[in-house]
Formats: structure tokens, C-alpha cells, sequence
């Protein structure tokens, strides 16, 4: 089967899917130069304590569990070209404001702390809006190669992307580097003013009806009362929740316990973003091959030591062991990112989108933060080590509530009973 490539895919998509996929190239080189900037200018420039860099990753996330429910509801009101481009608008003027600052010697902490949370629910509303605007875009029988498309690339910037992003930190200083940030979220904005807006993602469309807890609610119960999304759900979450904990001691780990340089973990954490990427190729033949439930749940069968070789992480030969250990977790990962998020869209009616990716999106990066808070809790009273190995635990477990359900032996989220949807 030949696998869709970014090069073969502008010939193949219809042009309003062409422009998101665009914009969505440019979002993603801009978040892997700030995933970099951000801390550095922190350090750098600002002379951050480490707990308040610490908080500024929480900041990060923090939109996601405080807003994410709620923005599926309004996504679901709302015209989602809109949502994604006025996003984008905000995400470009908030990273501007810091070069700006910092010209004018006028940047402190705070300003940092607002922009980061501040841009956090702009990607929030962007986010849920892209995911729930791709079905529309495409049609529900191409979703699984357009995400596997999406994720390819995603996953491809993510490898170059930090490299970049580090360069152009050392060339321009951390400030001028996040000028560029605003840039490639102006460019996305551009990219999406050339999509006509549709019947459904125009004002006037089909609204979801009742008052706004009770929209909200029936989004919840649409994901966990839902016999395919309830353990998609488990799983996914399980799965973030047990990779940070390993990720988050990870760092301990290396520099403290092995005296391996930060140079070192960049590399292994790097072949997380080789992983993920063989996994966004791999999931679409893999799905075709042995079906959608299968695909779900026997890559966790067969990564499942992988992770006892991360815990065992050590100089010489375990460092490249546990370097293929992490490979394979995020191939693994890169698989259900694909699969998982064309199933839900697929078995999602239009009126429910925007608040089935939210409450997803709640679900999961709530998982993030527990497994973060969780490991920082066990390297701190148990050791690191404890943190790897109860992740690597958690890990090869994760496939167990797919198994366990419908999932297992679905062939094409296409053969679901309308009932089901």
C-alpha cells in the first residue's frame, strides 16, 4: 500500500484541506521554536529560579484543564474557520508582545507567565476547532490518511523543529527567536482566510441545542457512556499518564545519576520524535492490514517490555537499549494518535465534535498532569528510578481497556451502527 507523503498529498487533497494543512505546518514550526525559546529566555534573560520555570510549564497546560470542556461547547457554537484563525491572531500578538518588551527593557516574569497561559487558551479553542473542522474538510472515509498525513508531519517538525529552534535561539537570542514564533502563527492566519467557509463553519449552521451545561454534559456522556470512545479514552489516557512519568524523571536521571550531558537527553528524548513519526506512516497500512481495533491494542502487546528498557537506562550499551525501548513506546504512540483520533471523528456526529475533542483533550492532558505530579511525588520519596519503572509498568498495561471492549476486533469505524454514532 502506498503511503501518503506531505509531497504526494497537495496533489491528492481538495484545496480547503490543502490551506488547513498549511497552516497547521506553520503552527507546528512555531510551537517547536517556543517549546525551546520560552524556557531559555526564562534563564537567560529573566534569571529564572527553577520553580519558576516549573510554573511556567504548568501555565502551559493549564488552559487545557481549567477551559478544555467548556471551549468544546463554544467550538460547537461557533463558525470553526473562525475559532482556528482568530487563535491564531491571538497566539501571533501575545509572542510578539515579548521581543517588544524586551526592545523597550520593560519584560518581566509575569509578562512571560501571561503569555504563556494566555496562548495556552488560544490553542485550546485552535486546537479543538482543527480537529473537529477536519471530518468537514475531507469527508469521514479519508480521515484516517488525512491525520496519518497530518501526524507524519507533525511528528517530521518535531524532529528538525527543536534542532532549529536551538540555532536560531543561539543566532537571534531567545526574544528575536519568538518574533519568528509570531510569525509562523501570522502565516497559519493567512493560510486559513483562503478556506471558504461551509454550510456547517459558517454563521447560520446547524446549533447544538439546550443551555450550556446541559451541551457540555452531553458532550462527557457522549465520550464515556460510548462503548468505542469510553476505552479509546482509558487507554490514551493511561498512556500519557505513564510515558510522563517516565519522561519527567527522565532528566533527573541522565544529568544527576549517569552524568550524561543535556546534549545526550535531546538525543533520546529525539528518538521519541522518530518513533512517533514511523508511527504516523506505519498506523494507516497497519489499520488497513489487520483492522482499526487490532491496530489499537496489538502495538502495546508488542512494545510492552519496551519500556523496562527505559527504566534500565545506563551508559554504554543500555543507552542504546533504552534508547530503542523509547522509540518503540512512541511508535506505539504515533499508531493510536492516528487511529484513535480518525475513530472518534468518525464515530462523532458534526453537531458533537467540538465538545467530544475537548472533553478528549481534558482527559488527556489532565493524564499528563497527574503522571507529572505523580512522578515528581516518587522521585522525590522513592528515587527516579521508581518513577521509570512504575511508568514502564503502567505502560504495558495500556491496552488492556481496548482489548477488553468492542474495539478489539472492530475492523472500519465505517461499519459501526448508526445507533452507535
Amino acid at each position: 500500500m502506498t503511503v501518503t507523503t506531505p509531497s504526494t498529498a497537495a496533489t491528492r487533497w481538495p484545496r480547503p484541506f490543502r490551506y488547513v494543512y498549511a497552516a497547521n505546518l506553520a503552527d507546528s514550526l512555531g510551537y517547536q521554536v517556543g517549546y525551546l525559546a520560552v524556557p531559555v529566555l526564562a534563564v537567560s534573560v529573566l534569571a529564572a529560579t527553577p520553580g519558576q520555570v516549573g510554573l511556567l510549564a504548568v501555565l502551559g497546560t493549564a488552559a487545557f484543564l481549567v477551559i478544555g470542556l467548556p471551549a468544546g461547547v463554544w467550538v460547537d457554537r461557533s463558525p470553526r474557520r473562525t475559532v482556528m484563525l482568530t487563535a491564531d491572531l491571538a497566539r501571533a500578538a501575545l509572542y510578539a508582545s515579548i521581543p517588544v518588551a524586551w526592545w523597550a527593557d520593560a519584560l518581566t516574569i509575569g509578562q512571560l507567565y501571561a503569555v504563556v497561559l494566555l496562548t495556552g487558551v488560544a490553542t485550546v479553542f485552535g486546537d479543538v476547532a482543527a480537529q473537529s473542522f477536519l471530518p468537514e474538510l475531507v469527508g469521514r472515509d479519508r480521515l484516517v490518511a488525512a491525520n496519518s498525513l497530518l501526524m507524519t508531519t507533525n511528528a517530521t517538525v518535531q524532529i528538525g523543529g527543536r534542532g532549529f529552534g536551538g540555532v536560531l535561539v543561539q543566532w537571534l537570542g531567545a526574544p528575536l527567536a519568538l518574533a519568528l514564533n509570531a510569525v509562523t502563527h501570522l502565516l497559519s492566519a493567512l493560510a486559513l482566510t483562503r478556506v471558504r467557509p461551509t454550510a456547517t463553519t459558517a454563521p447560520g449552521g446547524d446549533r447544538p441545542a439546550g443551555g450550556f451545561g446541559r451541551q457540555l454534559a452531553e458532550g462527557v456522556r457522549h465520550v464515556l457512556g460510548n462503548p468505542l470512545l469510553r476505552p479509546l479514552a482509558l487507554s490514551l489516557a493511561g498512556i500519557n499518564l505513564t510515558v510522563n512519568l517516565m519522561t519527567t524523571m527522565l532528566p533527573v536521571v541522565f544529568l544527576r545519576e549517569l552524568g550524561l550531558g543535556a546534549g545526550v537527553l535531546g538525543l533520546f528524548l529525539g528518538a521519541g520524535g522518530v518513533g512517533a513519526l514511523l508511527g504516523a506512516v506505519t498506523a494507516r497500512p497497519l489499520a488497513a492490514r489487520v483492522g482499526h481495533g487490532r491496530a489499537l491494542w496489538l502495538p502495546g502487546v508488542l512494545v510492552a517490555p519496551a519500556g523496562a528498557l527505559v527504566a534500565l537506562v545506563d551508559t554504554g550499551a543500555w543507552l542504546w537499549l533504552a534508547g530503542l525501548g523509547w522509540l518503540a513506546l512512541a511508535w506505539r504512540t504515533g499508531i493510536g494518535n492516528v487511529i484513535g483520533v480518525s475513530l472518534r471523528q468518525r464515530v462523532t456526529p458534526d453537531a458533537l465534535l467540538g465538545r467530544m475533542n475537548a472533553t478528549f483533550r481534558f482527559l488527556l492532558t489532565g493524564a499528563i498532569a497527574v503522571g507529572a505530579g505523580l512522578a515528581g511525588l516518587l522521585g522525590q520519596y522513592a528515587g527516579p528510578r521508581t518513577s521509570l519503572w512504575v511508568g514502564a509498568i503502567g505502560a504495558a498495561l495500556t491496552w488492556l481497556p481496548v482489548l477488553r471492549s468492542p474495539l478489539r476486533t472492530l475492523a472500519d469505524p465505517a461499519a459501526v451502527p448508526p445507533a452507535d454514532r
